[in-house]
């Protein structure tokens, strides 16, 4: 057994997306159980661990700044660097001199384990080759939660490949979570007294590819949503493909989904789609997203879009603003393509200007703000359930099941936190409602 007999203090700094925010509370919540005195942020402290990103270089570059950061702040903490940086760039990982501990993916699980190794000056490396991994590593009986809602993570890895993404080879293939395990933390949550959880993985559609029974993504969320105690189940990203007809017909029996969906799209022009490796066209995607809305009538779809990709035309960025218009997503993530060292996209001829990228992006953000004011407008004068999540500045905050940011002026003897409540919305601007 491992005992924290000097009382020290960990520190834990996380980049990237909310699978990583959930790592880093099961880690966190091992070192507590041990006895750690567990903070976040660049507070100082005996032992830092560095989740690390590599979606983009520019998370490359901020995973090794927050290295060197939590060297500077003590020189003599033990620096932990984990994640998916760590797992693709050894070597590179190999040369920060600042790194005491470097571990992989799958190495995490076992991470206090190997810190006890660090503090007996057992310096080594555990970066195993995380595309031979074939069963989910199962931390334990934890969850990332937001104060109102918690992230459970379901899967791992992905199996799609796309032209411009590194994140197969740092997670590996698609390894699903056993349900009973999944049910087991839900309804450990509902206990709790939080109401919502969201579904996330690193490709959720995947979910159940991977199990010798036919068990698939909606067969766990039917089993979620008979769980007492919670009220909203809301999914991550997805794979615009997940939705087929079948799927949105047992989907929308569930009361407590939230109809609020991320279909991760890309490119609205059919060549560039192909140049990405992403498995639809734009035909097959507005026929989804008129499968959702008949199913729904407030349904919010939100998309993430890259511009600038390599052999992207002038042409080609007309369709995709031309389909993107036509769509309406209420929220657009704009990212400006940046080339991935060891993906096929960084080999690809015609690679776009950085100033054209800057221009492209602007126009689509400029198109997804008119879009969010115009949707958020259409709520003036309507009642919504809001849950809210937390009081700032006198001010209360919520989001709508679809997803619309509520606020309202707070009253210094109420309490609203993590409740639901029937309200009316007077006025709309470009991000939020207002009450």
């Amino acid at each position: 057994m491992i005992e924290n007999k000097n009382n020290k203090i960990i520190s834990f700094i996380t980049l990237g997306c909310k699978v990583n925010q959930y790592e880093t509370n099961a880690m966190a919540q091992k070192f507590k159980e041990k006895g750690y005195k567990v903070i976040e942020g660049e507070a100082k402290a005996d032992i830092y661990v560095i989740n690390t990103c590599t979606v983009t270089n520019m998370s490359d570059r901020k995973s090794r700044q927050m290295i060197r950061r939590a060297k500077e702040i003590n020189p003599e903490a033990i620096i932990i660097a984990v994640g998916c940086y760590v797992q693709v760039a050894k070597k590179e990982i190999e040369k920060i001199k600042e790194i005491d501990l470097a571990l992989g993916n799958e190495e995490k699980v076992d991470i206090v384990k190997y810190c006890n190794e660090i503090i007996q000056k057992n310096k080594k490396e555990e970066i195993a080759d995380v595309m031979q991994s074939r069963k989910f590593a199962e931390f334990g009986e934890t969850s990332y939660t937001e104060k109102t809602r918690a992230v459970i993570k379901v899967q791992d890895g992905c199996d799609r490949f796309c032209s411009y993404c590194i994140i197969p080879y740092a997670r590996g293939r698609v390894r699903s979570r056993e349900p009973e395990h999944i049910i087991k933390e839900i309804k450990q949550i509902a206990n709790e007294g939080i109401k919502e959880v969201v579904i996330t993985g690193i490709h959720i559609a995947s979910y159940g590819k991977d199990f010798k029974k036919d068990y698939k993504l909606i067969d766990l969320l039917e089993e979620i949503n008979k769980i007492d105690g919670i009220e909203r189940i809301r999914l991550g990203s997805i794979e615009p493909l997940l939705i087929t007809e079948e799927f949105v017909q047992r989907l929308v029996k569930l009361e407590k989904i939230c109809e609020q969906f991320h279909l991760s799209l890309q490119s609205g022009c059919d060549e560039t789609l192909k140049r990405m490796n992403r498995r639809y066209t734009t035909q097959q995607f507005e026929e989804i997203v008129k499968r959702l809305r008949k199913a729904y009538d407030n349904v919010n779809l939100t998309t993430d879009i890259i511009v600038g990709f390599p052999g992207e035309t002038e042409e080609e960025f007309a369709k995709t603003y031309k389909f993107l218009e036509k769509i309406k997503f209420y929220k657009m993530h704009i990212f400006k393509y940046s080339p991935r060292k060891g993906t096929r996209a960084e080999q690809m001829p015609q690679q776009i200007e950085p100033q054209l990228k800057e221009e492209r992006s602007k126009k689509l953000i400029e198109l997804s703000d008119k879009n969010e004011k115009e949707y958020n407008s259409e709520y003036v004068g309507k009642r919504v359930e809001v849950l809210w999540e937390e009081q700032k500045n006198e001010i209360y905050k919520g989001h709508t099941k679809n997803y619309v940011l509520v606020e309202m002026e707070a009253k210094p003897s109420e309490n609203k936190e993590n409740v639901i409540e029937s309200v009316q919305i007077s006025q709309a601007y470009e991000h939020y409602v207002k009450v």
